[in-house]
């Protein structure tokens, strides 16, 4: 294999080990949308009305949400 070569597999097998994560943008406390990320890759943009949009929403609220709801119960 050459140099060539190797270069290129190496740089096809980097991007598939970077796994994809959601943000959030804001504006005045209110989620306009969700980017889809890939490593600093945008991939898409995802409307937080959707479907989808709703699920991820979730997904990430009741995760930050469960301390807060523990400590209101332990006082």
């Amino acid at each position: 294999m050459s140099e060539t070569e190797s270069a290129i597999t190496a740089s096809q097998a980097a991007p598939e080990t970077e796994e994809i994560t959601y943000q959030a943008v804001e504006k005045d406390g209110v989620v306009t949308a969700i980017w889809e990320m890939k490593g600093r890759k945008h991939l898409r943009t995802i409307d937080p009305r959707s479907r989808q949009g709703r699920e991820i929403l979730n997904l990430y609220t009741t995760e930050e949400e469960h301390p807060q709801a523990s400590e209101a119960a332990s006082s």
